[in-house]
């Protein structure tokens, strides 16, 4: 868990992108999340179980429902 309060959000939550970076490496395109996410710049991200959470990109539901 965190070491710091309040404690970041765990990863199966909704909010899990709102935790801590704790190594962020722009040039690879991927920052480590203190509740153990590797999130990357298209906005998908790996989860510590081993979990994938596709690309999310706020435009991607305007232009779904757009077509």
């Amino acid at each position: 868990m965190c070491p710091h309060q309040p404690p970041c959000p765990s990863h199966d939550a909704p909010d899990r992108d709102a935790a801590r970076t704790l190594a962020s490496h722009p040039e690879q395109g991927w920052s480590l999340l203190c509740n153990g996410v590797v999130l990357f710049e298209d906005t998908g991200e790996l989860l510590p179980d081993g979990g994938v959470i596709a690309p999310h990109r706020p435009t991607d539901a305007q232009a779904t429902s757009a077509a």
